[in-house]
């Protein structure tokens, strides 16, 4: 059982590694913020289109980061459960965690 929770940890350590190089994004309306994060969560980067400060508010954009940002870690989430799902298994006890 150590030797499957040594493996398990170690190749939990290989893909947080993996996770921090790839991306994913959450986008509103078209376009007009896009956030992307890696796999880890980390925010890389927020583009906001100009022209939704023309059309929008403080309020508004604000709102639109926020959704932006969450649905970015929404993704981010996603691909961590299916990266991690892979190694659960192989851990008596903890196969049915929910990821």
């Amino acid at each position: 059982m150590l030797g499957n929770l040594f493996e398990a940890k170690k190749k939990a350590e290989e893909i947080k590694n993996r996770l921090e190089h790839i991306t994913v994004t959450g986008e509103v309306e078209n376009g007009a913020v896009v956030v992307t994060c890696n796999g880890n969560r980390k925010v890389m980067d927020i583009k906001i289109n100009p022209s939704v400060f023309n059309v929008r508010g403080r309020e508004e954009v604000e709102e639109l980061i926020t959704v932006a940002v969450n649905r970015a870690l929404e993704q981010a989430d996603q691909l961590m459960a299916a990266e991690m799902k892979s190694i659960m298994p192989n851990i008596p006890g903890l196969g049915n965690l929910g990821f």
